[in-house]
């Protein structure tokens, strides 16, 4: 199976996805996560219509954006350290992994130089996994409140990396809680913050994400294949 193919393929799952939930396909994003896949296979999925993609290391993001020369749209996905945002300015379009004051701060301060602000997401925890990044779901609102303020950042969501089960099924009431928080915060009317995005879903479990209201899937093994070494 070709990228091209595969694109096809995931793309007519998302929009049967979505129609069973009574939903409009177009509400649904793919993000093709491209992280350790190099500039040729960006390349061939952007001439197959993809025109998203998700990057999780700076360093390779940076190398990476110079070598693709269709124009593409560019969204930073992966833990983010706060001494590496001034990388990321006006390079990506959305950030889905914010997960504390400072990161928020840093974000705004940088892309006050740019004089437009930049739309992000709020990452959380729900498994509380110590190896994954996110805040924790009971200082979620208390987050959400501090980052609102910040003129040059503009909160559209929530992401999440749950568990990973052999069962999609079992992830299932981990996506619904990241909706019912988004809910949640959408009540409080905070400036600045719009409850509009929800990144959740992979590659095994995107079609139980979407019934649960993603609107943004993040698919990479299922696009390119197995991850490349990372460079």
């Amino acid at each position: 199976m070709t990228i091209q193919d595969n694109l096809q393929k995931i793309r007519a799952t998302i929009d049967e996805a979505a129609l069973r939930a009574g939903r409009d396909p177009a509400s649904v994003r793919l993000v093709a996560v491209s992280k350790t896949h190099g500039a040729d296979r960006i390349e061939a999925a952007a001439e197959a219509g993809q025109s998203l993609f998700g990057e999780s290391y700076v360093q390779e993001f940076l190398a990476k954006s110079e070598e693709v020369r269709t124009p593409v749209d560019w969204h930073f996905i992966g833990h983010l350290q706060t001494n590496k945002v001034k990388y990321l300015r006006g390079r990506v379009s959305m950030i889905h992994s914010v997960d504390r004051l400072s990161l928020a701060r840093e974000i705004d301060r940088q892309w006050e130089k740019m004089g437009r602000p930049v739309d992000i997401l709020l990452q959380v925890n729900l498994g509380e996994e110590v190896s994954k990044s996110g805040v924790d779901e009971d200082e979620l609102i208390e987050l959400a409140r501090q980052v609102a303020p910040l003129p040059n950042v503009r909160v559209r969501g929530l992401m999440t990396l749950p568990p990973y089960f052999d069962d999609p099924e079992e992830v299932r009431p981990f996506f619904h809680r990241l909706r019912e928080l988004s809910e949640k915060i959408a009540s409080l009317g905070l400036p600045g913050v719009e409850m509009v995005e929800l990144s959740m879903g992979m590659s095994h479990d995107f079609e139980i994400a979407i019934e649960e209201g993603s609107t943004l899937v993040r698919v990479g093994t299922a696009i390119f294949g197995e991850r490349a070494i990372r460079p």
